[in-house]
């Protein structure tokens, strides 16, 4: 199957690619949700965040280059545990990389609501902003549609100007408003003013996740990668590096030039349409403020091109592993690209957007599905080790470390999320798991694939459980006058209520 595709894409391709997943929507909006969820201890969350996906990057980077595969992500696990846990990754990773589409459509119109405020209306897109959307969202089929060298070409080009102009803004409000009391500020509740958890929460449901997720981007068009073994670990690891010290930047630069009128009632309740050119437009930064209104039309659409791309690589080798009907393998005769899989994914895309219309809605459910898929990647790397099926020249050092670490982490990501959000995304892994035994029953499938997933079922089961008697949500500070008796949740995100609740040995009781 994977002699259809053209091998076309060398380093600077494949690491275009992950850079432009990386800094899509997530560098306009990431840095204001998690500084609501965390304070500046966001500056924690992303470093913590960072390290995360380093540890999962190294353990993908081994296997893309051991077996470059279209959509490698969602097959792996089908080589060291057979279809069912391939199946829920598949399921997992599609409903995720599906949500990019409407995601980063959302973004651009939100940004563009600032000329036209018939787009959105504060909290949502409104029909005529879901309308544009989704005519945005066909123009990433389009360029998708025509071959992966014209996807390289017009994604090389937008990654240039994407990676400048959060460069540009970092410069420009460290060197022109930056407040370094405000990564401290008694006003609004000190460096950590929600704990630890705060900065924990905001890694899976702030967009942290969801911008550190582009570096797949070159495992699941490794496939098409002229020297697999060489470009991808050193595209994966190197786009990791960047994008950790690029948001760990604009995180500072984001925190430190906020005015501190608007810090007395605390981070929690800051919140703009367009962050970081709101701040531009409040600190008399009228030049940069036009740049980012322009960038957020170039930055989401970019990112959005490029998963595009995965996404039907993905739904791809999908359909290879029998999840799907065959005929989502169809390879267009002349460009040779997964035509079927992408117009099956804006569909989906466009399904999506609906229910969900509006940026922050769409990431924080899909953030904890990623962690879920990831775990997988820690499991194969190891078994493709002991079965001897990678050799020295792509093995990595200290893999047999890292994979567990990845695998642990990969746990928390999910965890973190917190009940709310994971219960979401478990009624959709669900759905998944129900369609699998469709197709295990009609293509009569090997009875060990089951057996080798029956691990997947329970580490979900597990993960559910823990999730709801000891719940992670939101971010917590101690109330003085409860003397350590209970809590109190400073602000609700979602509502904007506060609530007081009572720690119990397993779990919290609202009052």
């Amino acid at each position: 199957m994977e002699a259809g595709f053209r091998k076309q894409l060398g380093f600077w391709s494949l690491t275009a690619a992950s850079i432009g997943g990386v800094i899509g929507s997530g560098w306009l909006f990431s840095a204001m949700y998690a500084a609501q969820a965390a304070g500046p201890a966001a500056i924690l969350a992303w470093i913590i965040g960072g390290l995360a996906m380093l540890c999962v990057g190294l353990v993908y980077s081994e296997l893309g280059a051991t077996r470059p595969e279209a959509g490698g992500i969602v097959r792996y696990p089908t080589y060291s545990n057979g279809t069912l846990v391939s199946s829920i990754v598949s399921w997992s990773t599609w409903i995720s990389y599906s949500a990019n589409a409407p995601t980063e459509a959302s973004a651009v119109m939100q940004y563009l609501s600032h000329f036209f405020p018939a787009l959105y209306n504060g909290k949502s897109l409104t029909g005529l902003g879901i309308t544009f959307a989704i005519l945005l969202m066909l123009v990433f089929v389009v360029i998708n549609y025509f071959g992966v060298r014209l996807f390289a070409r017009v994604n090389n080009t937008i990654t240039a100007i994407k990676v400048g102009v959060p460069l540009l803004t970092i410069v420009a409000l460290l060197a022109t408003s930056f407040h370094p009391g405000n990564l401290n500020s008694p006003a609004a509740g000190g460096f950590a003013p929600y704990g630890l958890a705060g900065a924990l929460g905001a890694i899976a449901t702030s967009g942290i996740v969801f911008a550190y997720t582009g570096f797949r981007q070159a495992i699941d068009l490794s496939g098409e990668a002229a020297n697999p073994k060489r470009d991808v670990p050193r595209a994966v690891i190197t786009v990791v590096l960047v994008s950790i010290v690029v948001y760990l930047l604009l995180q500072i630069a984001f925190i430190g030039a906020l005015p501190h009128s608007l810090l007395s009632h605390g981070f929690g309740s800051i919140n703009f349409k367009s962050p970081f050119a709101n701040i531009a437009l409040l600190i008399n930064l009228t030049w940069l403020s036009w740049i980012l209104y322009a960038d957020s039309a170039i930055s989401p659409t970019g990112s959005a091109i490029v998963y595009a791309a995965s996404n039907a690589r993905v739904t791809y080798s999908m359909g290879v592993n029998r999840f799907f009907p065959k005929f989502v393998t169809r390879l267009h005769p002349k460009y040779r690209v997964p035509f079927v899989a992408l117009f099956i994914n804006i569909l989906l895309g466009f399904t999506l957007l609906l229910p969900l219309p509006s940026w922050h809605s769409l990431i924080a459910v899909m953030g904890s599905l990623t962690g879920f898929s990831y775990a997988t990647g820690a499991v194969a790397v190891i078994a493709f080790r002991r079965k001897g099926l990678s050799g020295k020249d792509t093995q990595i050092r200290g893999i047999n470390l890292i994979a567990p670490i990845a695998f642990v982490v990969s746990g928390l990501i999910s965890y973190w999320a917190g009940w709310d959000k994971l219960s979401k995304a478990i009624i959709l892994l669900i759905i998944g798991i129900i369609v699998y035994f469709w197709s295990y029953f009609h293509y009569k499938k090997p009875r060990k694939d089951i057996v080798g997933g029956i691990w997947m079922l329970a580490y979900i089961f597990l993960m559910l459980i823990c999730s709801y008697l000891c719940i992670f949500r939101g971010f917590w500070t101690l109330n003085p006058e409860s003397r350590g008796q209970s809590f109190r949740k400073v602000l609700d995100s979602e509502s904007g209520n506060s609530w007081t609740l009572s720690v119990r040995p397993c779990g919290i009781t609202l009052n």
